[in-house]
């Protein structure tokens, strides 16, 4: 995990107990994009709130607080358990098996890894290899 998201959730923790951070990435040296969920909703009053929440990050960063969307960021074990039969793009940091992204249903996933039947045939890729991951529309 990213350590500004382990900062963020960290903050959030107590403050917006219902609120899953699920990607928090330095886009730039001044800028970072955090994505949250929410099981009521995400609307422009929780993002507010949020950016009000880490209001001492502004003095480092300018915050970009969203929804997920329907194609929602994938960064831990229980996203990929939660939307097993989905269909996802995987990308990978290096080389797997030839090629580093893979877009299929999800078939599989534990504490360690995904499974994906991707287009290629199906691929086992451990989360310690990923790069970035995402939800397909449809």
């Amino acid at each position: 995990m990213r350590p500004v998201q382990t900062e963020i959730e960290q903050r959030l923790r107590d403050s917006e107990p219902g609120v899953e951070v699920l990607l928090a990435e330095q886009v730039s040296a001044e800028k970072v994009r955090l994505v949250i969920d929410h099981p009521d909703g995400v609307d422009l009053a929780l993002c507010e709130r949020v950016t009000h929440h880490l209001r001492e990050m502004l003095n480092d960063y300018s915050l970009e607080v969203s929804s997920p969307g329907p194609e929602r960021p994938l960064t831990k074990p229980e996203h990929f358990q939660r939307f097993l039969g989905r269909r996802a793009r995987v990308r990978t940091k290096a080389e797997h098996g030839g090629r580093r992204s893979f877009t299929g249903e999800l078939v599989g996933a534990d504490e360690r890894e995904v499974t994906v039947a991707a287009d290629a045939g199906v691929v086992t890729i451990p989360y310690t290899e990923i790069d970035k991951s995402n939800l397909l529309e449809g």
